[in-house]
């Protein structure tokens, strides 16, 4: 019986290619992430991620879905596969930032809220003034 999916084979281009590590790195800038803070969500150094950057070697296989959630996209958009529709959530710092909030008690969410909603709603007449 033959199997239902294709087997990939190694092949020494996909793993180390410049445009991963260029990848990588337009993410990591895109999620508002430095090396280090990367490093520190991963649970990995900030040399590995510099080494990742410049070599285009891949990172491990455990650490592509950590570094995919911290950097707010999928493992498959993370190797270069076509991005997915966008999902609407914020990434990098925003994302630990309403993480952090989600866990503060209903009153104290609220005043956040509070302070926000004006500066958001200001921000975004902004843009569509400049548009």
């Amino acid at each position: 019986m033959q199997a239902p999916f294709s087997i990939l084979t190694y092949t020494p281009g996909i793993m180390k290619n410049p445009a991963n590590g260029e990848r990588l790195k337009t993410l990591r800038k895109a999620a508002s992430l430095s090396q280090r803070e990367l490093a520190t969500l991963i649970g990995e150094t900030h040399t590995n991620v510099a080494y990742w950057e410049t070599s285009g070697n891949l990172p491990r296989s455990d650490v592509l879905l950590p570094m995919a959630q911290a950097l707010a996209v999928t493992v498959e958009e993370l190797l270069g596969a076509a991005k997915p529709k966008a999902s609407g959530k914020p990434a990098g710092k925003a994302r630990q930032l309403f993480a952090a909030v989600n866990k503060l008690p209903r009153r104290q969410q609220e005043k956040i809220f509070d302070l926000l909603q004006p500066f958001v709603r200001d921000q975004l007449q902004g843009q569509q003034k400049a548009s």
